[in-house]
């Protein structure tokens, strides 16, 4: 039972994050806040534009990791541990975040195709 309840707050923190990064990649140059309700009302491209730009966020946060660690064991004096850490963390969590998705979505599916007609 709480591993349910723990499944069901962390889709919950995922969507949220996807609906922040969402409305933070908003149509450029749009600074009024129009394209945000332009977009709202899109039907068949919100899903593919949330989940495009999700799965950007989560590869740039992965090479970012890769470029401090690489930076940190060249022995680049700027980059210290805590930073290195924190980068790892960020891309970890931002995987785990991406990877409960796809499981939930692939879960939904396999129960929309399993219903009786």
């Amino acid at each position: 039972m709480s591993n349910s309840i723990n499944n069901d707050v962390a889709i919950n923190q995922v969507l949220t994050q996807m609906r922040s990064l969402a409305e933070a990649a908003g149509p450029a140059g749009d600074t009024t806040g129009a394209g945000q309700a332009n977009a709202a009302t899109k039907t068949d491209t919100d899903f593919a534009t949330v989940l495009r730009d999700s799965l950007s966020k989560v590869n740039e946060l992965q090479q970012q990791s890769g470029e401090l660690t690489a930076a940190y064991q060249r022995g680049d004096e700027s980059v210290d541990l805590a930073r290195v850490m924190v980068a790892s963390e960020k891309a970890g969590l931002a995987f785990e975040a991406v990877t409960q998705t796809r499981n939930r979505l692939l879960s939904a599916y396999q129960d929309i195709m399993n219903m009786p007609v």
